[in-house]
């Protein structure tokens, strides 16, 4: 696994949390030493430190040492429950639950699992009610924490592998727009050219130099057009550059019965990547104004300047609202977008509204 949420996977074995954790239930076991024998002291300490020491390179084996002892404690165990076992068995839910987040099949430690079920024979036949109390231990302090931190680990790997696929479609999508601005370029050059061919007054020399000029900025723009197809799914697509504008945008929603209003400080003539950017996050503010603060005022504001364009776009909050909620996938593309133009993008609440906030340089690439 590449990512994860904590980074604790890779830098450490176990996070600052279940160290600590682990650490008050081990001096709870030390602080037991006159209900157990030496040696069962000594194997009670051993047990959990031996797992995390292994949790780090070898969580399959801190495993089977959680399984064995949760096996063996069922053995010093009668009609009580001491305070010592208690806090071994949440020693071994803990680390359980960690070496769950480590590994990534599941098959071996299913493996495990049923080889520490098998112990459940032996138990039976050193003392009569021993098995069932092992196999309650196994399930409830090794098998379910495993359980619970494989779930987690899925989960982070989800949310990692939906966040790179939002960023490779934005990607994709910056792609066309560059692709398209680039189509319309070569048509008009064609169109230029093809002018310039059948000009009277042109020297036959040049009129073969305009006539070379048209072929391949049509060839061009058929190969652009074959790319562009291939990155569509094959659907025909447009050499068009998009033409709606930001006021068409605002305009639109303002008849689809939203408050909107747009504020525009300076020129509006913005580089075109610049423009796609803005275009893109008034777009997605708008939508999740619709979705999450239907009925409120929607202001978005630009501050253009020779360098820099500011876009904020503003609403606020109704009660109870959760507006960080969600897989927050458009505002994962809109950041990828915004940083490829070398800018930089904040969303979230403030002051009682929810405020999307980028600033995006005026660069020669954009």
């Amino acid at each position: 696994m590449t990512r994860n949420g904590g980074g604790w996977l890779t830098r450490s074995p176990a996070p600052p949390w279940a160290l600590a954790l682990l650490t008050a239930l081990m001096t709870v076991v030390a602080l037991s030493n006159h209900e157990l024998p030496g040696w069962a002291l000594t194997g009670t300490l051993l047990a959990p430190l031996t797992a995390v020491a292994l949790l780090g390179t070898y969580p399959l084996i801190s495993l089977s040492v959680c399984v064995t002892a949760s096996m063996a404690t069922a053995l010093a165990l009668g009609d009580a429950v001491p305070v010592w076992s208690a806090a071994l068995s949440a020693a071994l839910g803990v680390i359980s639950l960690l070496a769950g987040r480590r590994m990534s099949r599941p098959a071996p430690a299913l493996a495990v699992l049923a080889a520490g079920a098998a112990l459940a024979i032996p138990l039976a036949l050193i003392a009569e009610d021993a098995w069932i109390t092992g196999l309650l231990l196994l399930v409830m302090t090794v098998a379910l924490p495993w359980v619970l931190g494989r779930s987690i680990r899925q989960q982070a790997e989800l949310v990692a592998t939906t966040a790179e696929r939002t960023r490779l479609q934005e990607r994709t999508r910056i792609a066309h727009d560059m692709h398209d601005t680039l189509g319309h370029e070569l048509s008009l050059m064609a169109l230029r050219a093809g002018a310039l061919e059948i000009a009277p007054d042109l020297e036959d020399r040049h009129r073969m130099a305009a006539a070379d000029l048209r072929a391949g900025a049509e060839a061009a723009t058929e190969r652009l057009a074959e790319i562009l197809g291939v990155l569509h799914d094959g659907e025909p697509a447009s050499l068009q550059p998009a033409s709606e504008r930001i006021d068409d945008l605002v305009d639109r929603a303002t008849q689809a019965g939203m408050a909107a209003s747009l504020e525009w400080r300076g020129r509006r003539q913005l580089p075109p990547m610049v423009d796609r950017a803005a275009h893109r996050i008034v777009q997605e503010g708008l939508t999740n104004a619709m979705k999450h603060a239907a009925g409120t005022a929607v202001r978005v504001r630009l501050e253009t300047a020779d360098a820099m364009t500011l876009l904020t776009v503003t609403n606020p909050l109704l009660p109870g609202s959760r507006p960080g909620a969600g897989g927050r996938a458009g505002l994962v593309g809109l950041q990828e977008r915004v940083r490829l133009v070398g800018g930089t993008l904040q969303a979230g609440p403030h002051d009682h509204v929810f405020e999307i906030v980028a600033t995006l340089p005026h660069t020669r690439e954009s």
